[in-house]
């Protein structure tokens, strides 16, 4: 199956008076029709930056993709006009945004803001426009659909906000559908529906999800791939299983062992990553991860570690053998 989108070696930098803060660093990964990547890892490691990037989103000149390629159907993103760009985001390429509420305009009716990219790209009349809003909120549950496409962002909740992200981002039966944080500051119920509503979505129109998170167990049933990010790299890649069942990164093993376990009758003892992330300016020499993680050695503090294929395409920079791995490293989804 060929590749529907293609990021190779990407980096994304941006300029401050205290210096070069390297946001994304050197990613790369495949997305085929119909799939899901998960790109996973805590706040500030480059999830958002990648998306954005992919988006042709980073402001500029504060901001700038400085290396790689991001390929569309083979065609690159980086390259093409800003008219090019435009008739491609929101259209083949859409996107659900991290805070609902200040990605909606709060002067403008709900329905009429989903229909803006219909009027745009589908070139429909604003009335054509709004019916098909009312059609896509229906699809994404939202009572009333008729009454609701005529309130403002204010008079819906929040998970009625991010589900009409999720048909604006829809609208236009987009091929990849970017998905930032869609669950982030909503209830257990809600997070349920929304991630339901994403996959009933790809099944009726065989588009390709791209969700960021930092949450491993909202992805452990969802993901076809897995991106795990930390400094603005990626440090370990492969299909979902081979992340979940036998991770290869100190990192990922942090995540893991950070959720809580639904599997065992005895309440268990959460174990967080010490440390805090570093900053991007100032990043450590070597494996970036080294003052975190303890089992760094000599060469993890001096050498910046590549990716290694350790079988079957799952990917790492650590370079610990499987024998190394500690007795208390997760190894199993369940409970993710």
């Amino acid at each position: 199956m060929s590749a529907l989108l293609e990021v190779k070696d990407l980096a994304t930098h941006f300029m401050t008076r205290d210096g070069v803060v390297k946001a994304v660093d050197g990613v790369s990964f495949v997305l085929e029709p119909g799939k899901t990547l998960a790109v996973v890892g805590e706040s500030g490691s480059g999830k958002s930056v990648t998306a954005l990037s992919i988006m042709r989103l980073i402001q500029e000149p504060q901001g700038r993709i400085v290396s790689g390629e991001i390929l569309f159907k083979g065609d690159d993103i980086r390259k093409m006009s800003d008219s090019q760009v435009r008739s491609v985001r929101g259209d083949r390429i859409a996107m659900i945004f991290q805070d609902p509420m200040t990605s909606l305009n709060p002067v403008f009716r709900v329905g009429r803001q989903i229909g803006e990219s219909l009027i745009l790209h589908k070139g429909m009349t604003r009335k054509q426009a709004f019916e098909r809003a009312v059609e896509l909120l229906e699809m994404v549950g939202i009572p009333h659909p008729r009454d609701r496409a005529k309130d403002y962002p204010h008079q819906f909740s929040g998970g009625m906000r991010q589900r009409a992200m999720i048909a604006m981002a829809l609208a236009c039966d987009p091929d990849i559908l970017i998905a930032d944080e869609p669950t982030t500051a909503l209830d257990v119920t809600i997070q349920a529906q929304i991630l339901e509503l994403m996959m009933e979505m790809q099944e009726r129109t065989g588009a390709a999800i791209i969700m960021i998170t930092h949450d491993l167990g909202v992805v452990a049933d969802m993901a076809d791939d897995v991106m795990v990010m930390y400094a603005g790299k990626q440090v370990e890649y492969g299909t979902s299983d081979r992340v979940f069942y036998e991770p290869r990164h100190p990192y990922t093993w942090g995540l893991l062992a950070s959720l809580p376990r639904h599997d065992v009758d005895e309440k268990g003892t959460l174990l967080p990553i010490t440390g805090q992330p570093p900053s991007l300016i100032n990043v450590p020499p070597g494996c970036a991860f080294h003052p975190r993680c303890p089992h760094a050695r000599g060469l993890c503090r001096e050498e910046v570690p590549g990716l290694h294929d350790v079988g079957g395409g799952h990917l790492t920079t650590c370079p610990l053998a499987p024998d190394e791995r500690p007795s208390e490293a997760p190894a199993q989804r369940e409970g993710a």
